[in-house]
């Protein structure tokens, strides 16, 4: 399936490059009792593995798939699903995970994108019309939807996919990320990248003894860079369709779990519950952070509670290279997101696209092996993303602002897009956000621009009691503006039940700037009615 002919078993180091289908193929062979998947209802071994990939290949191959064609799913993580998805792998096709949680306009616009030849859903996903999606293309991967069934659809077992040629450059999956923005472009990477990740994960534990508890979907890249190592070194995934903390320390304690991939605000619904400490959690190697803001108190608490190491990641779908924070390794440096990784060149330019000075402030770009070939069919966004040395060299921008310390350690302050520019002064709301946490009563704070008449823009925060406290928000407002800088003070703070957040928890700020304008609209119109009474 490779343009290289290279023999290894599973226990051998990585090759330069290879596939991850492959792999799991001789996990097969050489152990195929070993348990492979588990998602709570079905579990699958690794023989079960490679023959339901082959012959999920080999349908589509009968279907017309050719390599290098996209196939998108959309359903909730199952054991179907990721069979699905590396199935696809095997027959060449290029991998468009969808996620569910979207408009049907957005599922439809993504399809279209894509350039989708087949799709498999589940009841997860936004009913399509028949005008979004030929229904004879579609393959339900459960019986709660409308389609032909799976197994109907599936070849009959013992039948071999046609060999197919895959090289590095080659496209692996399209990945859409709407981030912040709202508006969803296709991240492609390529088998390249996905082979160098796998290759890293060795420095991370993994092996055939491994046993990952996923708790993020497979749409995501944060629960993908997990997922195929597990599989790649032969160890078991299991995989939650829906998050709880308690259900998730109940697995992980059941399971004897070693390696897990969560976001901030998964950690930080786990470390509340006060039966944390009723469970053996003693079994644990190392835990993974990627994707938010991770509190530096939250960091700490982990590492004193839950045994076993912490690897904060910091970096982007889109690649450009990443940095490590090895929490246990530098408890003194829990508020920076770690060293630049092995491999990753990070740097930071000013707003004319030139290095600063070390020390000083810049939006954080980077280069490595795990960059994208490219925003799938925007090439002006793609040019948009990119900046080039003096040499050359390519690096892609993040957003993110930042400062590296004299170790090395980079201390993100905010995204750029964020940072809120009020009569000439630059504020980043992460400053705000960090202060206002110092008070008792919070729990969380988030901080936006919004327009103002006399500033261009002035900050408003929104925030999270903790349990129990009885505070009122005007007492909070008064309370930080007495503490404030001048250029920093809020013009309105709102009491809150939750943050919008993303299926990977970040605070979708765009929803709380429309809030605030919708709560400003409430009250002007409210006291005009007042007035005319």
């Amino acid at each position: 399936m490779r343009d290289a002919s290279i023999t290894w078993s599973p226990g051998d180091s990585l090759p330069s490059f290879g596939l991850i289908a492959e792999r799991i193929a001789e996990h097969a062979r050489v152990r195929p009792a070993a348990p492979a998947l588990d998602d709570g209802q079905t579990a699958i071994d690794y023989a079960g593995l490679g023959a339901s990939m082959s012959r999920i290949a080999v349908t589509l191959q009968r279907d017309g798939v050719r390599p290098g064609q996209v196939v998108a799913l959309c359903g909730r993580p199952s054991v179907r699903y990721a069979q699905v998805y590396l199935g696809a792998l095997c027959a060449g096709a290029v991998v468009a995970p969808l996620p569910p949680s979207v408009t049907r306009e957005s599922l439809v616009a993504m399809l279209r994108d894509s350039g989708a030849r087949r799709l498999f859903i589940d009841a997860a996903a936004p009913s399509l019309q028949p005008e979004d999606f030929d229904r004879a293309n579609c393959v339900a991967l459960g019986d709660d939807v409308p389609g032909p069934e799976f197994e109907e659809w599936l070849a009959p077992p013992g039948t071999a996919p046609a060999g197919v040629v895959i090289g590095p450059s080659d496209p692996f999956n399209i990945i859409y990320s709407s981030g912040t923005t709202g508006t969803p472009k296709g991240i492609v990477q390529s088998h390249g990248v996905r082979w160098a990740q796998v290759r890293r994960g060795a420095s991370h534990g993994y092996s055939p003894a491994t046993r990952t508890l996923l708790a993020t979907p497979l749409y995501s890249n944060t629960t993908l860079v997990a997922f195929f190592p597990t599989l790649a070194f032969g160890g078991c995934a299991y995989l939650m369709p829906k998050f709880d903390a308690h259900a998730y320390l109940r697995i992980a304690h059941r399971q004897r779990v070693t390696h897990t991939m969560l976001v901030p605000v998964q950690y930080q619904r786990i470390m509340a519950l006060p039966e944390f400490g009723d469970f053996d959690l003693s079994s644990f190697q190392v835990k993974f952070c990627t994707s938010a803001p991770f509190a530096t108190a939250l960091k700490a608490d982990v590492l004193s509670r839950w045994p076993g190491g912490l690897l904060e990641f910091y970096g982007m779908t889109e690649g450009g290279g990443s940095t490590v924070l090895d929490a246990r390794a530098h408890p003194d440096k829990l508020h920076t997101v770690g060293r630049p990784a092995d491999g990753c060149d990070i740097r930071l330019i000013d707003e004319d696209g030139r290095e600063v000075a070390p020390g000083q402030v810049g939006e954080v770009v980077g280069h490595s092996a795990s960059m994208m070939s490219g925003y799938h069919g925007q090439p002006e966004k793609t040019r948009e993303v990119e900046w080039f040395d003096a040499t050359g060299k390519r690096f892609i921008r993040t957003g993110d602002v930042g400062r590296f310390d004299a170790d090395g350690f980079l201390t993100l302050i905010d995204r750029r897009k964020d940072m809120i520019i009020s009569g000439g002064f630059n504020i980043y709301p992460s400053d705000i956000e960090a202060q206002l946490r110092l008070h008792p009563a919070i729990g969380d704070a988030a901080v936006v621009g919004v327009p103002s008449d006399r500033w261009g823009e002035t900050p408003v925060a929104f925030v999270i009691l903790r349990d129990a406290a009885r505070a009122a928000g005007g007492e909070i407002l008064d309370w930080y503006n007495r503490h404030a800088g001048k250029t920093q003070r809020l013009a309105a703070l709102h009491v809150v039940e939750g943050f919008p957040r993303s299926a990977i928890g970040k605070v979708l700020k765009r929803e709380l700037r429309a809030r605030h304008e919708e709560i400003a609209r409430t009250v002007h119109h409210e006291r005009g009615a007042e007035c005319k009474g």
